[in-house]
């Protein structure tokens, strides 16, 4: 099969995977999104897209996106592009090629993650510790078991030696082997209203590429809302591989959010961001907000943090994503994250300045008309201030406090349209480009 459809997972009916099991039903907001022909990017259009060689017109493609989402049954193959684990400028073979390599190199990582702890890729699932502060190990009955079901397996590696001899830990493994129950606790607590999770190897699959990843990003390891954002990926992209380095590049996103100090965590510098943008388009609610003593935004912590997962519906938290994804995209993406001989020569390749920007989504072409540099106001900032000036005047006129704000924003959960949101804040993004503009 060509790259482009190496992912494309095969799910009947667009809804199966997506399928809500019968106790959680009335509890869960309602699907706004239908695929709509004519605006959704089908199948169809998405392969004819596609040159003999393999080179993507993703100009077209992010066009049709923007305007109604992606068909359900090619929405990983194409949030792959979106989020540059792949060039649009490079053939089929190239793609395979650069597939085969990752692939590759996930199978060294969890390997090396299987000797440090023989739960992954086992199948199952850490929830309580394996070990102490210090590293020392916390016997765990299930592990006890499994090794029970390998009698012939008695090679133990050199993290095991350590710990059968109450060596101490290296400092990191310790730390990484301290995530893992956590990790494994909110795997258990992520979208269990699907049925798909059900199934204890889909769940084994999310804990495993969380787990992995934790280990290659030390400095930011798991943190809670991580598994949110995993699981969408882990869902729509079949092979485990190929999900862990889309998963990867999304966090190249929004690692920033989850980079925490003794004193904040990341993503307050996103609220300060916030505040500036409406205190630029509304003072007016800028400056209540601060007399209810909620300058710091805080109130929007969770909205940044796992993408709107909470205010939407599964379904159409994928359809928000994609539709901010293809607003946000820039020709460049891949060679700013892939640094290799093949990325540079590609980069030296995107053309001149017009087409780079046919190139681009609406957000991104108007940052890169404006002059911005920098991406510390992404697409879903503007998207909270949407959400901010869209529910302004029962702000204004009911919240006494910070308690009424919340309940105030509490009450979109379900109720946001995701395009007519993403338009919004299209509109407070030129708002705010016009406002502060250098003269």
């Amino acid at each position: 099969m060509d790259c482009c459809g190496a992912n494309a997972v095969d799910m009947g009916e667009p809804d199966s995977f997506y399928e809500i099991r019968a106790e959680y039903r009335d509890d869960v907001p309602k699907i706004r999104f239908k695929p709509r022909p004519g605006k959704t990017l089908s199948a169809r259009r998405w392969h004819s897209s596609f040159s003999e060689e393999g080179y993507v017109d993703i100009a077209k493609v992010l066009q049709r996106i923007q305007r109604g989402g992606v068909h359900p049954t090619i929405k990983g193959v194409v949030w792959e592009f979106l989020l540059g684990c792949y060039d649009p400028k490079s053939t089929f073979q190239e793609r395979t090629k650069l597939r085969e390599h990752r692939r590759s190199e996930y199978e060294k990582l969890k390997f090396k993650c299987q000797e440090m702890e023989k739960a992954v890729g086992s199948g199952r699932i850490i929830t309580i510790p394996v070990v102490t502060d210090d590293g020392q190990p916390i016997e765990d009955p299930a592990s006890a078991a499994l090794q029970e079901n390998k009698p012939f397996d008695t090679a133990h590696s050199p993290i095991e030696e350590q710990q059968i001899n109450n060596a101490p830990l290296h400092k990191e493994v310790t730390q990484w082997k301290l995530t893992l129950h956590q990790i494994g606790l909110d795997v258990v607590r992520t979208d269990r209203t699907l049925v798909y999770y059900e199934n204890q190897e889909n769940q084994a699959k999310l804990w495993d590429i969380l787990a992995v990843y934790s280990w290659i990003d030390r400095d930011i390891g798991y943190c809670q809302g991580m598994s949110d954002l995993c699981s969408p990926i882990s869902i729509l992209i079949e092979h485990e591989a190929d999900a862990f380095w889309c998963f990867e590049r999304l966090m190249r996103r929004l690692r920033g959010n989850f980079k925490s100090t003794t004193t904040s965590i990341g993503v307050r510098t996103q609220l300060s961001v916030l505040s500036s943008i409406i205190k630029a388009v509304d003072p007016k609610l800028h400056e209540h907000i601060e007399n209810l003593d909620g300058g710091e935004y805080l109130f929007a912590f969770r909205m940044l943090m796992v993408l709107f997962r909470r205010e939407f519906s599964f379904v159409d938290s994928l359809y928000l994503w994609e539709l901010m994804w293809s607003m946000e995209y820039n020709p460049n993406l891949f060679s700013m994250y892939d640094s290799d001989a093949y990325a540079n020569r590609r980069k030296g390749a995107i053309g001149d300045k017009k087409n780079m920007l046919e190139e681009c989504g609406k957000f991104e072409r108007k940052n890169v008309k404006a002059g911005q540099k920098d991406h510390q106001a992404p697409l879903s900032i503007f998207l909270v201030a949407s959400v901010l000036e869209a529910k302004n005047k029962r702000l204004l006129k009911e919240a006494k406090g910070l308690d009424d704000v919340v309940k105030i924003l509490n009450d979109i959960t379900g109720n946001l349209d995701a395009k007519k949101a993403c338009d919004e804040a299209l509109k407070i993004h030129e708002k705010y480009l016009n406002k502060t503009k250098v003269s």
